[in-house]
């Protein structure tokens, strides 16, 4: 919320000119002698500004979406539909958010405020995901929204803090992906478990889950009496969190059965080390 706020402080703030407007403004509209369809676009903006001035987004964001009903091919049309897009969200009602925004999409793609409405859409995902023990089809929602802000407007402020919310949800996907994994290891159900920690492996390599999902794939592998697969896995481990607790644990398991770790060139777990750490799929 704090990036949020601050990235748009300089194009959503109201000026003091706005503002010391807004009880000429307010009294206006306490009138019921002047129908709404009777006003200016300029007075029906200004009082929305007012209304969200005054903590009341909702009324802002309606009384916006009036402008755009109103006046659809003026100048303050357009801005008002991303002003409704930013009220709706202020307010929380997330699909009118959506809504809003992807108007303003629809009608401006090149427009300067854009990248802020793709954001605003991502933000409606990303400010509802749920805890890793619940469905994830919002992450994964977020995380394609979200990717879409730094494909389509890489360099504004927008991408750049994509990016570390897109991080933020891959390690989200990712622990889900463990979950399950560890559901099937602790009742023996062995390549199942597996199949769920490749995964991380495959798509969230990058993420805080990479050393756990090693180390549980040398405790799956061993428990299937596949020593080597179990060797070469606990190899990689070794070769880039050392010093890690799943290192540890992973060594202890294995010197029990009095193994070491022991790499396998061109194995699958070897071009996934060279993946992680050179960056390169050999």
């Amino acid at each position: 919320m704090g990036n949020r706020l601050a990235m748009r402080i300089g194009a959503l703030a109201l000026s003091a000119t706005l503002l010391a407007g807004c009880e000429t403004v307010g009294s206006l509209f306490e009138s019921d002698e002047i129908p709404l369809e009777n006003r200016s676009a300029r007075e029906i903006y200004d009082a929305a500004e007012a209304a969200l001035a005054e903590g009341e987004p909702e009324v802002a964001a309606n009384t916006f979406d009036e402008v755009e009903r109103l006046f659809p091919f003026s100048q303050l049309a357009k801005r008002a539909t991303i002003m409704s897009a930013y009220s709706h969200y202020e307010a929380g009602n997330m699909p009118s958010t959506r809504s809003s925004a992807q108007r303003y999409l629809d009608l401006y793609p090149t427009d300067e405020d854009a990248a802020y409405a793709q954001y605003l859409i991502a933000l409606t995902h990303y400010d509802n995901i749920v805890d890793v023990g619940r469905d994830q089809a919002t992450t994964t929602r977020a995380l394609e929204e979200l990717s879409e802000v730094v494909r389509r407007y890489p360099d504004t402020d927008y991408a750049r803090d994509a990016q570390l919310k897109l991080d933020l949800t891959n390690n989200h996907l990712a622990g889900k992906e463990m979950e399950v994994g560890r559901y099937y290891l602790k009742r023996g159900h062995y390549m199942a478990a597996v199949n769920r920690f490749r995964v991380v492996l495959e798509r969230y390599q990058t993420t805080s889950q990479t050393p756990e999902a090693l180390h549980r794939l040398v405790e799956s592998y061993l428990s299937m009496g596949l020593n080597r697969e179990a060797q070469t896995v606990a190899a990689v481990l070794g070769e880039n969190f050392v010093g890690s607790e799943w290192y540890a644990a992973s060594y202890a398991l294995l010197t029990d059965r009095d193994l070491r770790p022991a790499s396998e060139e061109d194995s699958w777990y070897d071009r996934v080390y060279r993946r992680i750490i050179l960056g390169k799929w050999l």
